[in-house]
């Protein structure tokens, strides 16, 4: 795509007449230099390390209580990284396999692997186990990490399994090291360097394995903390999280790594239930809630919303699907404190493309926002490959750094860090 001069882009939609282009409207963010060497571990953690709240609770088990201080977080991290790396022998591009539900040690073992260089590859734990088959197919791990629960699913392998829940992997958390730091170690990690395969079914076909990087990781959670360090300007204490969506998902992976970045408390339910969410946010205050739209028309069809207290929530962020206007009409009936903000993404693009930002952007209803910072796109006639102006159907071509590295299946439709996409409508 051609440059084009800012005197040529439309401030209301950022469309460019001269190239058929749209331009985000958000302001550019700050990067680290792309050549330089950085995981997007050590990213978050040099973030909330100079957070206001750097001793803040980071995650909190809603079954049974537990809390991980974030020193705690930083301690445990290091350690399991440590562990992992002498006696495991895992080293950087390692592919590790990860089926487990949501749990408090998931982050910790996240952030422990991309501190190391090793891909992390996770899956739902319940799919079949024909599906874990074609994945593990797909990724090539060298390891495993399971739970008692969901071992039995994985076929016979060359490589160990390690249980997340066994006392061995809590010994391997709490077992103190002092030889490892994020920042150094004989290896290097670049930002170009694949931490993650995630499972995708957005074209057509089976499932494929998509290679998304550090910089694309690094790239959201900048595009995030720029727009979060607006909003919350004069806060006095953290948002606290409950996320629904699992940790395996692009949307749950990348908040596992944000919520550290931003010194955030994260309440984790484990397996989603409406009653368990209601409580959580109760008891804990929750501020923000990352959910699917079916989960907020559950809520509105709650009978027991009278039983709990809500008045903590500030945000609700939905997407995976759109939502219809008269849930959201209904929503903000029913809580007109709360911010409802929609957003669109996919795994290809780090989970995010748009978002609604600003609470003024969340006020269009149906609308799932701008597109996110430093991002171009063009809406293609599929027949003619010509691009078309504003409101008319086509399909969205997307590029920037949230764009996918690439995958085993679809490397046709990624060009030059652009991404082809479905038939979508931009306004």
């Amino acid at each position: 795509m051609a440059e084009s001069s800012s005197s040529s882009i439309d401030p209301r939609s950022g469309y460019c007449r001269e190239t058929k282009t749209f331009h985000s409207l958000h302001q550019l963010v700050p990067l680290p230099q792309e050549t330089v060497p950085l995981t997007v571990a050590s990213y978050a953690l040099s973030l909330q390390s100079a957070s206001p709240w750097r001793d803040a609770t980071a995650l909190i088990d809603f079954a049974t209580g537990q809390c991980i201080s974030y020193s705690e977080f930083h301690l445990l991290t290091r350690n399991l990284a440590s562990s992992l790396r002498t006696n495991a022998g895992l080293c950087k591009s390692d592919v590790a396999f990860v089926l487990s539900p949501n749990s408090i040690r998931i982050p910790i073992l996240y952030f422990a692997l991309l501190s190391l260089g090793v891909i992390i590859s996770p899956a739902n734990s319940l799919s079949t186990s024909e599906e874990i088959c074609r994945q593990i197919r797909i990724s090539r791990p060298v390891i495993a990490f399971a739970t008692s629960a969901t071992a039995n699913k994985l076929p016979k392998l060359e490589y160990p399994t390690i249980l997340i829940d066994s006392s061995e992997f809590e010994s391997a958390m709490y077992l103190k090291s002092s030889d490892f730091e994020f920042s150094k170690g004989n290896f290097e990690v670049y930002q170009n360097d694949v931490a993650a395969i995630l499972y995708s079914s957005g074209t057509t076909g089976k499932v494929k394995g998509v290679l998304l990087t550090h910089r694309n990781f690094i790239t959201v959670i900048a595009i995030y903390h720029h727009w979060q360090q607006q909003q919350q300007q004069g806060r006095l204490f953290p948002p606290v999280m409950l996320y629904t969506i699992p940790y395996f998902h692009v949307f749950g992976f990348f908040y596992s790594v944000k919520s550290v970045a931003y010194s955030e408390t994260a309440v984790v339910l484990g397996r989603f239930e409406l009653r368990k969410m209601l409580r959580a946010v109760h008891e804990y205050q929750v501020t923000h809630v990352v959910v699917a739209p079916p989960i907020v028309v559950a809520i509105l069809k709650a009978t027991e919303l009278e039983d709990h207290d809500l008045r903590s929530l500030e945000w609700v962020g939905s997407g995976g699907a759109p939502l219809g206007k008269d849930s959201i009409k209904s929503f903000t009936k029913k809580f007109p404190a709360v911010i409802l903000s929609q957003g669109y993404g996919l795994t290809e693009t780090t989970g995010v493309a748009s978002r609604a930002m600003s609470t003024k952007e969340s006020q269009c209803w149906g609308s799932v926002g701008r597109l996110v910072a430093s991002s171009e796109a063009k809406i293609v006639d599929p027949d003619t490959g010509i691009a078309r102006p504003p409101g008319e159907q086509g399909e969205l071509w997307i590029r920037g750094p949230t764009i996918m590295k690439g995958n085993n299946k679809l490397y046709e439709l990624k060009i030059r860090g652009m991404l082809i996409l479905c038939l979508f409508t931009l306004i």
